[in-house]
């Protein structure tokens, strides 16, 4: 008889807006019921210590330089802080937690290079909390070859068991960075990064409004995208490389929207998002007839008007229109993962991050008694 438990997962996003935390029942296979989630926002200083670590990183910074260990040390306190607010806000008790997926903060991802970075002590956190923690997921597959992106899939193949839809179907996550799965008949799992997500946008109305995001999607709504400027970003290689591929933040920050008004600039981020996540569908071995849109980008009607427009006829939804909680998907993914890192099952794939088999990973982290 299956066994679960009660996982947490825990993650900020390549949108550094938040701390997302999500309860989840599983056995690390199948998924059995699924809990409450929570967002608790990241202060501004936060979010710039955490560009200043992005920007060493990308210089060459790595663990053991005074700024990366400053940003593991602020990352480690936010998430502990969280998880410890969210055991409080739902009467939870840290004991009955058989462990957490502690994600940490992706400060810089470049496989090609063998390179992937993402802040965050899981022992200390495992010291804290008394808990074991399951982390740094990404590092065994880029060592071996592998992309280290994404690693929601296998938990979006378990979602699509729990729907019980036909097959295939797509699971869509918008957040920093856009990505596709593909479960398929059997054992078919396909993922990719398609290209930006939200970061563009975010970015744009950051500098240009002092704006977060763009609440939903009012100010994309209310231009023209400049479908010269897309066709010409969409000339970039990236585009045409076979999956499994996946790409960092600002992969594509440099896309240039001057002279552009502000609903035409975002207007135009938005049909760049959309149309690279068409051409990533056509990638895959067919477009399915339903995609489920998960993470920030659903929220931007605007956005997701625009996807709905490219991958026509195939029925595009909102995760709420399935009963899932689009927000909180990637959290529970990784109180799904840490199981998996726990019992030793593949996190990652040949079909979803290229990696040479079904690869186990992660490392696991038991509280040290003496603390």
């Amino acid at each position: 008889m299956t066994k679960f438990r009660s996982t947490l997962g825990v993650i900020s996003g390549t949108s550094m807006d938040g701390v997302d935390v999500a309860l989840l029942e599983s056995d690390g296979e199948s998924v059995g019921d699924i809990g409450p989630a929570a967002t608790y926002p990241l202060d501004d200083a936060h979010r710039a210590l955490l560009r200043r670590a992005m920007t060493a990183a990308k210089g060459g910074a790595v663990r053991g330089e005074p700024i990366i260990e400053e940003a593991e040390a602020a990352v480690t306190k936010a998430h502990e802080a969280a998880l410890r607010r969210f055991v409080s806000d739902h009467a939870l008790r840290l004991e009955d937690i058989a462990c957490v997926g502690f994600h940490g903060q992706t400060v810089f991802h470049a496989p090609e290079r063998g390179i992937t970075l993402q802040l965050g002590d899981g022992q200390a956190l495992a010291d804290s909390l008394g808990v074991p923690i399951a982390w740094d997921f990404r590092t065994a597959d880029v060592a071996a070859g592998g992309e280290g992106a994404p690693l929601v899939p296998v938990y979006h193949r378990a979602l699509a068991q729990r729907l019980g839809r036909g097959l295939p179907i797509a699971f869509v996550n918008i957040g920093g960075v856009a990505n596709v799965t593909y479960v398929g008949e059997g054992d078919t799992l396909i993922a990719l990064d398609t290209g930006p997500g939200n970061a563009l946008i975010d970015d744009l109305l950051s500098a240009r409004r002092g704006l977060a995001f763009d609440a939903d999607g009012e100010i994309t709504m209310s231009g023209h995208p400049d479908v010269a400027r897309v066709e010409r970003w969409l000339a970039h290689p990236f585009f045409a490389r076979p999956a499994p591929k996946s790409l960092d933040r600002d992969a594509f920050a440099a896309a240039d929207v001057t002279g552009l008004g502000d609903q035409d600039a975002a207007a135009t981020l938005a049909a760049f998002t959309a149309s690279a996540l068409n051409r990533g569908f056509h990638l895959l071995p067919q477009v399915p007839d339903f995609v489920v849109v998960c993470g920030g980008g659903r929220l931007n009607r605007g956005l997701m008007m625009l996807l709905s427009s490219e991958l026509a006829p195939a029925e595009v939804v909102a995760a709420e229109d399935v009963g899932l909680d689009g927000d909180a998907i990637e959290a529970q993914a990784f109180a799904y993962l840490a199981l998996r890192v726990k019992e030793g099952l593949p996190l990652t794939f040949p079909g979803t991050t290229g990696a040479p088999r079904p690869l186990p990973g992660g490392r696991w982290s038991r509280p040290n008694r003496n603390n």
